[in-house]
Formats: structure tokens, C-alpha cells, sequence
């Protein structure tokens, strides 16, 4: 059509030029239609110009519904939902959670681009309501923005508050714990022991008498324990449901109340800090500082001291932090170890090997150290091995994109949410041999060095890049040193009358869905060993 109009213009200008009286005249009109030309050639590039890229696509997925998206759709197993989506519509997709744009990775290269390439990119949390406010606004270490703020607690969590020398200093405060679990289980011989309470509860101990147990008295630290578990047992439940005020515009709407009940136990959290500060500080005031002394020990002097030794840390950030401490390491722990011993009652002859190092290691007349992790290297292979099959945060923690990118040659959005489906990657048949089956020797195979750091994404329990977990650290102590207890110090069955199962429930972290419940009898002769 364009060319049409050109070639008619270039006719009725010839015509008209050869119609001109003298040369003065055609020449002059020559000169304007080449002008003319010109100007109008480049207003048609300019608009061309102006008018938007045809950018890249967004990633494909699965239909949805006007507003709800694909809500309707998921079920409850999320993880293994988006799994079986990924089959369909490849690695990466794109999920409309109501009326947010959720993209979610499901291969070992894709995870690689998006926590290493773009990790700067995908820095940032996407946030929960909820967890916005009992995290004093999002000033915690796990769910705050990427910036200066979060590198000042990367760097007091990570290089002070859990290095090797701190975590060296607490090992007696850790040891007493376990110790103490020891006796409640040996108490408790020939019943029933619901493993996820006692994990629970054992996880919980030893996380508070870290932070600020040391110098509390034992009914002292019963009352305080037993309080603490209460509010955070609160703050799981909330943390864990899935809030439509995440999803949809509701303009403040709190339709299903969990945001007025967040701001009901906030002040709870809070008084319950404030009244472990101001215990510790009294007591530190009155000549009572104790050498070595836990975490809150360690803050108050350095909140005292000047500040460069405060690199800005305030009491709101001290309480963040303990808040991601016993939230994040409690529940996650427990239900790790949970798992563990589940797996070993469905597979005997892993239970049998693991008692066997441990007997050889350890010896049938002590106890497990912290020493002995090192040498137990099928233990360690068994926890890695749960932690492939269960990954404790199955889809990781949510990220948001900072800005708009390209990845895998889709547009990612803006304020995207990023998931990674690290279950659906630890069970990758191009990963891994035999994925489904549980066996921990494919970690002992060979000469590749498997461990937790994030930097082989054929495995990401704890994630990978700047937003990988700050508590390795003491998860490798931590872990073993529970789960070594249990088995070198009882040997164990599965309760009367009930089943093994083995069914998981996605709350965010991967918990079973029934409990396990299990009967302990004593394993070693000395009885001193269980005092």
C-alpha cells in the first residue's frame, strides 16, 4: 500500500515538473519535493522509532481465572504440583498466585542462573504480611531487603554471632542440652515418644540456652522455655497460612484475621524480650556477668560498647535476630530429625549401619561429641540423604526481582516472586541415579565433596548465593550431635498399633503429615551414660 502511494506521488511530481515554464522554477520545486521527501521519510523512522520493542514473553504456564489466576488449581502438595507442572511447561513457568506474578524454577541450570548469575537481581525477599510485622518491619536477617541493613546483620550473624569461636565457646551450653535429652528419653523407656514434640522440644532448649540460658537457673529456665515455645508454636502457625492479603489487593482488608493476630502477639514477643533483657542486665549490673556466657551476653557488651563495635545494631535488630534464630532453627531442625528417624525405621539396614559407625567411633561405653562429627561420615551422608529427599524448605524461601530481566530468554518482571523448587531438583533423574529410593551412600561415592555451601545446584537444602542460610554453621554441630545421640544411646521401634507413614504436608517447610511416634529401649550397658 505504501509503495503505492510513493510511486503515485513520483508520477504526479514528474508531471508536474515537465509542466513547469523555465528551468528557475523546476529546479526550485525539485529541491523542495527532495526536502519535502527527506523530512517525511524521517518522521516515518521517527515514529517507528517510538514505537515499543516487541519485548521477550513471559515465561509459559498454566491457564488460570480472571482475578484468582491459578489458585483454584494447586493442591495442597504444592511442591509437588509445581513439579508436575514444570513436565508440562518446562523448567521455568510462570503461576498467577491470585494477583501476583510467581515464576518458579525447577532445573539445576536454572537455579544456577538465577542464585548465582542474577543473584544481585533476585536479592530481595517477597515478604509475608505477617512476618513483615513480627520482624519489627522487616529488620531481621531473613526477610528484610537486600541493602545495608541486611549486610550489617550478615556480617554480625554469620562472622560473630555463629562463628567457629563463638560456636566453640557454647558447645558446654549445647552438650547440656542434648545430655538432657538423653535422660528425658531414657525416662521414658518402653512408651510411646512422639518424636516430633520431643524433637521439638529439644530443638527448642538448645537454641534458647544459646541465646540466653546460661544463666538462668533450671526452673528459671523451664517457666521461660515453656512461655518461649508457646508464642513461637503462635508465630509458626501464623507464618505458615497462607494469607490472601499476600495475593489480592485488598486495600488493608484483613479478611481472615491473621494480620490482627500478628499485632496481638507482637507485644507478647515483645515483653517477653524486654523481660529477658532486663533480667540479663540486672544481673550484669549487679557483678553477675558469667565468662562465656550465650549470645544475649555477647550483644548487651557490644550494644554497650562504641560505635564502630555496634556497627549500627540496635535492640530491635538484637530481637530480630533471635527471633530468626529460634523460629527458623527450631522448626526446621526438628522436623529434619523427625524425618531422619522416619526414614530409618523404613530402612533397617541404614539404621544398622549408622549404630555401627557410631558404636565403632564413639565406643559402647561413651557418649557422642562434637569431636566424633568429623569421623562419622555415614551419619553425616544419612542427614544429607533426608535432606535431599525432604528438604526442609522445598520450594526455598520467596525472592522478588529487583527489576526487570531476562532469564532463560523470558521477561522476568519486576517484583516478580522467585521460587525454587529444590524438591523437584533433588529428585531430577538427570541429577541423580535412583532418586526416589533413600541411600545415603551416593554421598559417599567418588571424590565429589558434598556439603551444604550452595555451590553445586544438583543440591540446595539450605538455598544458595547472598540469601543462602546464615545458621550452617551450627546446623552441622547442631544436627548430627542430636541425631547421633538418639540412635548410638537407644535402639528404636516403631510404637504399638501404629503405622509408619510417610506422607508429607507442605507448610512452607515440608513437615510429615502424621507423627511419627516410636519406642526407645537403652542400647548401651553402662547406666551411667544416660545420667
Amino acid at each position: 500500500m505504501l509503495s503505492h502511494i510513493i510511486s503515485d506521488m513520483w508520477s504526479w511530481g514528474c508531471e508536474l515538473i515537465s509542466n513547469l515554464n523555465n528551468s528557475f522554477e523546476r529546479s526550485t520545486f525539485t529541491i523542495s519535493l527532495v526536502v519535502l521527501a527527506t523530512l517525511w521519510y524521517s518522521w516515518l523512522l521517527f515514529i517507528k522509532s517510538r514505537k515499543p520493542q516487541r519485548e521477550l514473553p513471559l515465561p509459559p504456564g498454566p491457564s488460570g481465572l480472571p482475578f484468582v489466576g491459578n489458585l483454584p488449581f494447586i493442591d495442597p502438595d504444592v511442591h509437588r504440583c509445581f513439579a508436575d507442572w514444570a513436565r508440562t511447561y518446562g523448567p521455568i513457568m510462570k503461576i498467577r498466585l491470585g494477583q501476583k506474578l510467581c515464576v518458579v524454577l525447577s532445573s539445576t541450570a536454572l537455579a544456577k542462573e538465577a542464585l548465582r548469575d542474577y543473584d544481585t537481581i533476585f536479592a530481595d525477599r517477597d515478604t509475608p504480611t505477617t512476618m513483615m510485622t513480627l520482624t519489627y518491619g522487616g529488620n531481621d536477617l531473613v526477610w528484610s531487603s537486600y541493602g545495608q541493613t541486611w549486610r550489617m546483620l550478615r556480617k554480625v550473624c554469620v562472622g560473630e554471632m555463629l562463628s567457629k569461636t563463638s560456636l566453640d565457646t557454647m558447645y558446654a551450653t549445647r552438650r547440656r542440652e542434648v545430655r538432657r535429652t538423653i535422660r528425658e528419653v531414657h525416662g521414658m523407656i518402653g512408651k510411646p515418644i512422639n518424636m516430633g514434640d520431643q524433637m521439638f522440644l529439644t530443638m527448642s532448649n538448645l537454641i534458647t540456652s544459646m541465646l540466653w540460658g546460661v544463666t538462668l537457673k533450671d526452673e528459671d529456665r523451664n517457666s521461660v522455655g515453656a512461655e518461649f515455645r508457646r508464642l513461637v508454636s503462635d508465630i509458626l502457625k501464623l507464618s505458615t497460612s497462607r494469607n490472601l492479603a499476600d495475593i489480592f489487593p485488598l486495600g488493608g482488608l484483613d479478611v481472615q484475621g491473621l494480620n490482627g493476630r500478628t499485632k496481638v502477639l507482637m507485644p507478647r514477643l515483645d515483653e517477653f524480650f524486654d523481660s529477658i533483657v532486663e533480667r540479663r542486665e540486672m544481673k550484669m549490673e549487679g557483678g553477675g556477668e558469667e565468662r562465656g556466657g550465650d549470645l544475649l551476653q555477647w550483644f548487651l557488651r557490644k550494644e554497650a560498647g562504641d560505635s564502630e563495635d555496634k556497627q549500627g545494631m540496635t535492640m530491635m535488630h538484637i530481637k530480630s535476630l533471635f527471633m530468626d534464630m529460634v523460629v527458623a532453627g527450631t522448626d526446621t531442625s526438628s522436623v529434619t530429625v523427625e524425618w531422619a528417624m522416619a526414614e530409618l525405621m523404613n530402612n533397617p539396614q541404614v539404621l544398622k549401619r549408622a549404630q555401627e559407625e557410631l558404636a565403632h567411633v564413639v565406643g559402647m561405653n561413651g557418649t557422642v561429641e562434637e569431636h566424633h562429627l568429623p569421623k562419622l561420615h555415614y551419619l553425616n551422608a544419612t542427614i544429607k540423604e533426608v535432606m535431599r529427599v525432604h528438604p526442609v524448605a522445598p520450594l526455598l524461601l520467596p525472592r522478588r526481582s529487583r527489576e526487570t530481566c531476562t532469564l532463560n530468554g523470558y521477561t522476568i518482571p519486576k517484583g516478580a516472586q522467585i521460587l525454587v523448587n529444590t524438591w523437584a531438583i533433588h529428585r531430577d533423574p538427570e541429577n541423580w541415579d535412583n532418586p526416589t529410593e533413600f541411600e545415603p551412600e551416593r554421598f559417599l561415592k567418588g571424590n565429589m565433596k558434598w556439603d551444604y555451601n550452595g555451590n553445586d545446584f544438583r543440591y540446595l537444602p539450605f538455598g544458595s548465593g547472598r540469601r543462602i542460610c546464615a545458621g550452617i554453621a551450627l546446623v552441622e554441630r547442631m544436627m548430627p550431635h542430636v541425631l547421633g545421640s538418639l540412635l548410638h544411646s537407644f535402639n528404636w521401634r516403631l510404637a504399638e498399633g501404629t503405622e509408619l507413614d510417610l506422607t508429607e504436608k507442605f507448610m512452607i517447610i515440608l513437615k510429615k503429615a502424621k507423627p511419627t511416634v516410636l519406642v526407645a529401649e537403652p542400647r548401651l550397658s553402662n547406666p551411667e551414660l544416660y545420667a
